[in-house]
């Protein structure tokens, strides 16, 4: 029986080899390897829980290995892994014989209890990866181990357990039944977008953002809605593909936030990040490199309320994720990365008082602490934003009337519309209209020689950038999905020419 564990390394790891020798000396235990605190620590914490757990801890000179050498281990999920080694070598545990690999993961308490860890769907993904096929791991992390596609997961919930779990033929287990992402956090229910009254416009524009992807930025007076508006976009996004859902789950679990006994992860993540988060909390990395906000909103929205109000150089660092999809940490010589594919939604004031463009009120800004206000923003950031909403208050009378339209009725038509470009885009490394690359756009956003001409007059009167000019067909492209149409029309262009307009050189209210 071979004894591997894992350590995590950014999105992906490395299988670590568990080897034990002993011999006669003075009675100690030398873990090799480059291990952390935590896991020399594993050390007094295996010879108690081994003594508890009605074993015998061997007498001698214990040396453990933990191969490759040069790789860093980190973390108290090795505990399991170090003691069965321990009682493998000295006798005290047999395994039927076997001489198959497994991955053992699991913290030890000093009774022999065994606690869950994090990351258990990555470790045993990776180890599936790499021909193992049978896996010990803690209870509460069976779902995930099952959820990551193995078959043969024995849970154990005591030390003492082990002879009788090892002694079983291989088990089948059943596979793990899905979860909702919003069961993980307790969080009320996602806001109907009926409680959203008027404002078919922003609708319509919130409409097109969820079915394509792409990045939005909602502006206007406080009470406007923007916040409200922008919390229903969770009940429009379509359902997770197949691997997007496992590369959610993974990031999910290594981040310890899956939840015990949970399986795949199955609707987009929706995350929120106050004003005062710092760099690293949003982009990840740390002393041990964790994921931060923007991968655990990968495949889903990352909502930055108050925007102006995050730190210039934080709103900056978005800018490479939202280009490539993914994000990379430099650490002590070693480099690390996340998938961050995600949809950017921003919300904000029109001006640092907020009163610009509230009815009945004053706006006490001068035009240059406007400018600056904006500017927190930056022209770089704003010019990969391809919807752009002015929200204006609603007149009092509208408060008092129904929407006949409900986040369920419009996300039916969004899901066909999702389908759509997953079936256009199946032979491409892209799924969405937003992430549809420069080189491809003439090819999928295909214009007659007369919208040519209407699309040329357009962006020289609004006077958009080249990537502006992008952002307007990507748009077009999503308008005539939701329609069911694989020709873009002069309406399509009409639309995405709106939705882009505000924010590059004026502003909606004078």
């Amino acid at each position: 029986m071979k004894v591997y564990s894992f350590v995590a390394a950014g999105f992906e790891g490395y299988l670590i080899r568990v080897e034990v020798f002993i011999r006669r000396g003075i009675p100690t235990v030398d873990i090799v390897g480059l291990p952390d605190v935590a896991v020399r620590e594993a050390r007094e914490r295996i010879r108690v829980a081994i003594q508890q757990s009605g074993y015998q801890f061997p007498t001698g000179h214990i040396l453990i290995n933990m191969a490759p050498a040069d790789i860093r281990k980190e973390g108290a999920s090795f505990d399991l892994s170090l003691a069965l080694a321990v009682l493998r070598f000295s006798g005290q545990i047999e395994a039927s014989g076997r001489r198959e690999p497994w991955l053992v993961l699991g913290e030890l308490e000093l009774s022999g209890r065994v606690r869950p860890v994090r990351g258990t769907l990555g470790a045993v993904s990776a180890a599936l990866n790499g021909g193992i096929r049978h896996f010990l791991v803690p209870e509460e992390n069976c779902g995930e181990a099952r959820a990551a596609g193995a078959a043969d997961v024995r849970g154990v919930a005591h030390l003492s357990e082990i002879p009788d779990i090892l002694g079983q033929d291989e088990i089948i287990s059943r596979p793990e039944a899905t979860v909702e992402l919003r069961q993980l956090e307790n969080e009320p229910a996602v806001p109907d977008i009926k409680q959203l009254k008027g404002q078919a416009y922003l609708k319509r524009a919130m409409m097109v953002g969820a079915a394509g992807g792409h990045h939005m930025l909602l502006f206007g007076p406080p009470g406007s809605g923007k916040t409200l508006a922008s919390t229903m976009m969770e009940g429009l996004l379509p359902p997770l593909t197949t691997q997007l859902s496992h590369e959610v789950s993974r990031i999910w679990s290594q981040a310890g936030k899956l939840g015990r006994g949970c399986g795949m992860i199955t609707r987009p993540p929706f995350r929120t990040p106050h004003h005062s988060a710092t760099l690293e909390g949003l982009i990840g990395g740390g002393v041990n490199i964790s994921p931060g906000e923007i991968s655990l909103a990968h495949g889903g929205v990352l909502f930055l309320d108050e925007t102006p109000e995050f730190q210039g150089r934080i709103l900056q660092s978005l800018r490479e994720p939202l280009e490539t999809g993914r994000v990379t940490i430099v650490r002590a010589g070693r480099s690390y990365w996340y998938p961050s594919d995600f949809q950017l939604l921003l919300a904000a004031n029109p001006c640092p008082c907020g009163n610009l463009g509230r009815p009945n009120a004053r706006c006490i800004c001068t035009p240059q602490e406007i400018q600056r206000y904006w500017k927190k923003i930056g022209g770089a950031l704003m010019d990969r934003i391809d919807i752009r909403i002015p929200v204006e208050p609603v007149e009092p009378g509208i408060l008092l009337k129904d929407c006949p339209e409900s986040s369920a009725d419009l996300r039916q038509r969004i899901d066909a519309a999702a389908r759509r470009q997953r079936a256009r885009y199946r032979d491409f490394p892209y799924s969405r209209n937003r992430s549809l690359p420069a080189g491809a756009i003439g090819e999928f956003c295909r214009l007659s020689p007369e919208l040519e001409g209407y699309f040329t007059r357009m962006i020289g009167k609004i006077g958009f950038s080249s990537r502006a000019c992008h952002s307007v067909l990507k748009l077009a492209r999503t308008i005539a999905d939701l329609a069911d149409r694989e020709e873009l029309c002069r309406e399509d262009l009409e639309e995405a020419g709106q939705y882009r307009r505000f924010g590059d050189s004026d502003f909606f209210w004078n």
